[in-house]
Formats: C-alpha cells, structure tokens, sequence
C-alpha cells in the first residue's frame, strides 16, 4: 500500500451550477428531468468529522477487460466487501461511502438488498447513448455511476454533463446531513475525446457543481495527473493522492496482466480539509481499475 497522504488546509472556491432531479435516502435514480441548484447547506454550524471513501471504476458491463462483467453476483460480493472496510494507511477502517463508475443499475439493487449492507443508501444515474440511458450487455439493467453511504443520503441529483452527443456522461451528488457533506461521483468522456476538449468542460461543470467547505468529489477521470482537462480541479480542489511531486500519486488503471499502468482515478475534497490515501499496489482481480480509499478529516 501508498503511504497516506497530508494536505495543508486552505479555504476552497464557491461556486453554482444547474443540477437535476432528487431522490429520497436509498433510493435509485435514472434519466430524471433537470432543475434547480443544489449544495450542502454550510449555514449551520460544522462540527470535525471524518469520512472513509473510496472511489472505483469496477468495470461492471460484460465486456474486453471487464473479469466480473459477465459475473454480476460476483461483482456484488465484491464490492459489498469493499463497503464493509477498506485500508487507508495500512490499517483497515471501515467504509463510509462509496462513489462507482461503470457500474449497472442491476448492482445497486442488489446492494440495496443485500443484508450485509442494512442502513446504507444508494443512489444510480445512467449515462446516455444517442439521447437514451445506455444499457448494460450483461443484463444488468442501465450503465452510469453511482454512491453508497452509510446512513442516509439525500437531496441527490444528476447533472447531465457537456458530453458528445453520442455518449452522454452524467454526475451523481448527494448530501449526507450527518456530515454536512456534498458527495459527487463522475466518469469523464474517453475514447470519443481524444483531445480533450469535452473533458476540460466537463471538470469545469463538475468544480462547480462540488464547490463548498465539505466536498468530495471523485472518480474515473481519464487522463493523467498532468492533464489540462484536470486544471479546474486541481486549481479548486485538493487531490487525495498526491505523489513526491505536485499532481502525481499511485497508477490506478491497469492492463490485461494486472499491472498498474497510469493514474485516472482521483479524489478530491476542500482545500480545508486533512487527507490520508491509499492505491493497493496489487492487481485488482474484479476490476481493469484498482480502488482509491482516503479517509477525509473536515474539522
């Protein structure tokens, strides 16, 4: 495992932006119409808290690279272990929240169902194709992100993100009152944007959509730490996993031996807040994407 990871405290940016459609704690949601903006409420007074989250690309549709695709009940175990702890720091906590891409609606339902996992909430938002949710090949129902958390999430929202026409990238936000925290998970457009540009207004939308002082905001990002699209957050936000330089860390996505080859998931969080993070150095044997665990301190 990486050894954790500090950030100096600052104060984050604020920021506003359109947002759509809410659901109440546990449920899911999908292809919900747009309206009005959203953000934690940070009128009240703030007590410290800490958050264990990890952020994970599980590859959940059947298809090349994808070893659970084709297994959905497997996959489900899978990350039902992960939401009973994870290892920040070579010590095992227990998970808080988790924030997935390339995940199915199927799953979700299937964690909510799951006994192991009583008391969490879920919430899912479909990416689109051509207009349409886009649908998983394994059965599994419709493919996008998702966010679990221990106890109740509400005033979640999916935010249609400036996307190709043709495949359609969402963001998923909640907010859990206990922690006066916002929670937002995304993937960025890929194959259809090799330059980029989609991305840079995509992490623009999204360094709007999470501004506040408790914020997490993570997820499969595509690119590289040193990627321009990833500007508005790194100028915004905190990063989790930072390496011995500036916007660096631990390889998360992996090849079809296992081995790690570059980073593009990442976890953000307020510039105010304290930060431990860990990417396993060992293959990841359900995913083509290793999980990110940090455990985030708001005092």
């Amino acid at each position: 495992m990486r050894a954790p990871r500090a950030l100096i405290p600052l104060l984050a940016v604020a920021g506003a932006a359109a947002v759509v459609a809410t659901a109440g704690a546990g449920s899911a949601i999908d292809g919900l119409p747009s309206f009005g903006p959203a953000h934690a409420d940070q009128s009240r007074e703030t007590s410290p808290v800490s958050i264990a989250t990890v952020t994970w690309n599980v590859c959940g549709d059947a298809g090349p690279g994808c070893p659970l695709g084709p297994r959905p009940a497997d996959l489900a175990r899978r990350l039902t272990a992960q939401a009973q702890g994870t290892v920040v720091g070579g010590r095992k906590v227990q998970t808080d929240a988790l924030l997935l891409q390339e995940v199915c609606s199927g799953h979700v339902t299937t964690l909510e169902k799951t006994a192991a996992l009583k008391g969490w909430s879920w919430a899912f938002a479909a990416h689109t194709q051509n207009g349409r949710p886009r649908a998983c090949a394994n059965g599994q129902g419709r493919f996008g992100v998702a966010l679990g958390v221990r106890g109740a999430v509400g005033d979640v929202r999916r935010t249609d993100l400036p996307s190709p026409p043709a495949h359609g990238r969402v963001a998923l936000c909640g907010t859990v009152d206990a922690w006066q925290t916002r929670l937002c998970t995304a993937q960025l457009s890929s194959a259809d944007d090799p330059a980029g540009e989609w991305r840079r207004k995509q992490t623009a939308r999204l360094a709007e959509l999470a501004a506040g002082a408790r914020t997490i905001l993570a997820g499969d990002f595509v690119e590289g730490p040193r990627g321009r699209a990833l500007d508005p957050l790194y100028h915004s936000y905190a990063e989790c996993d930072q390496g011995p330089e500036k916007r660096g860390g631990g390889r998360t996505a992996q090849d079809g031996a296992g081995n790690a080859t570059e980073k593009t998931d990442y976890l953000f969080t307020a510039k105010s807040a304290s930060i431990s993070c860990t990417v396993p150095t060992r293959a990841e044997h359900a995913s083509d994407h290793r999980p990110v665990s940090a455990v985030v301190r708001f005092n």
